[in-house]
């Protein structure tokens, strides 16, 4: 199955956009990792509010991506030979398309915070690297949004820059079904203890 992978810049106080929806705060003043990533990655998962930010510029944002997923239901015709839209209604059936596909890299989840908090209630994102820039906002658009539940983290790596950007790579911590430990003890009689 191919790797989801939340890849983005955030402010040291959460934010994804500034109060104004701006993103002159990001750093750009070399690669961050993001040619090593574009590498491996071959798609883009974005949500419709972070997609109109970029329609028509998919190939500045996204070299070498060959497709790039929209999530909406109000956007009907892709804009770009890139562009696949998937609705609401296709989501479970799509995504589980997609990430089957053994042909395929691993897939970028751009964002937004609505489109990641949908991921990350369904256990879809397998590894989250967030590139936490050295400027407080003080307000604007949080990275999590509408979280039905907690999430635990397992931190796999940290990468220090002298720009004072640092990354800090997470992946889902696993979480044991007891379901299948009460099932195993009923099925063998073990539940007479």
């Amino acid at each position: 199955m191919r790797k989801v992978i939340l890849n983005l810049a955030v402010s040291l106080d959460g934010f994804i956009e500034g109060p104004n929806g701006e993103f002159d705060w990001c750093l750009n003043d070399q690669d961050y990792g993001m040619a090593e990533f574009f590498f491996d990655t071959n798609t883009v998962f974005i949500g419709r509010k972070s997609y109109e930010l970029v329609a028509g510029l998919e190939d500045q944002y996204f070299p070498g991506i060959d497709k790039v997923c929209v999530f909406s239901d109000t956007i009907t015709e892709p804009m770009h030979p890139k562009v696949d839209i998937i609705t609401s209604q296709s989501f479970d059936e799509r995504v589980k398309q997609i990430l089957s596909d053994e042909e395929g890299g691993q897939v970028w989840l751009f964002g937004g915070a609505n489109l990641l908090a949908t991921f990350l209630e369904k256990r879809l994102v397998s590894e989250m690297l967030l590139s936490v820039h050295p400027v407080i906002l003080g307000g604007g658009k949080p990275l999590f949004q509408q979280l039905q539940s907690r999430v635990n983290l397992m931190l796999t790596g940290t990468q220090a820059y002298d720009s004072g950007l640092v990354q800090l790579r997470y992946i889902l911590k696993p979480e044991f079904d007891y379901g299948l430990l009460d099932a195993s003890f009923t099925n063998t009689g073990l539940n007479n203890f």
